[in-house]
């Protein structure tokens, strides 16, 4: 006899296979729950990651052009004080310090009128510049910032007895070189 019948004449062929063989088995239905959730906290996670990165930029850029504008006022102030401070017994002094702190087209301007500029200087009683007001009007392409000042000059007449106070406006634009502010035009406004 053959093994194979001998081997099938053994054992009943149910106990074989097993009894649930051919008998389909029905699954659970899948649960989209876990995986439904676990895609929308990852969307949002890279939702707020990509806000979160967007706030930062914007803030940096905030915080830069605050500095830019702060450094643009405090620089301007201070050189219109200087600039409205006049001592006629330091004249050259006064031209070389304003001269030194120009540059393009008012520098040009004040080395040809420095003459003219002195003399008047020179014949001039002492006064006092304060900046009373001052503000960032415009920011310009070329890294420079065109700055609207209110100026208060108090003058004080030779006999002592009275003061004169008289106010102004100027546009100083003011521009960054190296790591020195310049001032490259300055506009008395009417």
């Amino acid at each position: 006899m053959s093994p194979r019948r001998n081997w099938v004449a053994d054992h009943d062929a149910e106990n074989v296979v097993g009894s649930g063989f051919f008998t389909r088995k029905t699954r659970p239905p899948r649960r989209w729950g876990l995986p439904v959730v676990a895609a929308l906290c990852a969307l949002l996670v890279a939702a707020a990651i990509t806000a979160g990165s967007l706030m930062l930029v914007r803030h940096e850029t905030d915080r830069r052009e605050a500095l830019f504008d702060a450094a643009a006022l405090s620089y301007a102030g201070e050189f219109m004080t200087m600039y409205t401070t006049l001592d006629p017994f330091h004249a050259n002094d006064y031209a070389d310090r304003i001269l030194a702190q120009g540059t393009g087209d008012f520098a040009k301007m004040f080395s040809e009128k420095k003459n003219e500029i002195l003399i008047q200087v020179a014949q001039a009683e002492p006064t006092t510049g304060e900046v009373t007001e001052a503000g960032v009007q415009r920011r310009n392409d070329d890294g420079s910032a065109d700055v609207l000042i209110a100026t208060k000059v108090t003058t004080t007449s030779p006999d002592g007895k009275s003061t004169v106070q008289s106010g102004s406006r100027w546009i100083a634009t003011t521009i960054k070189e190296g790591q020195q502010w310049k001032i490259s035009n300055l506009i008395q406004v009417i």
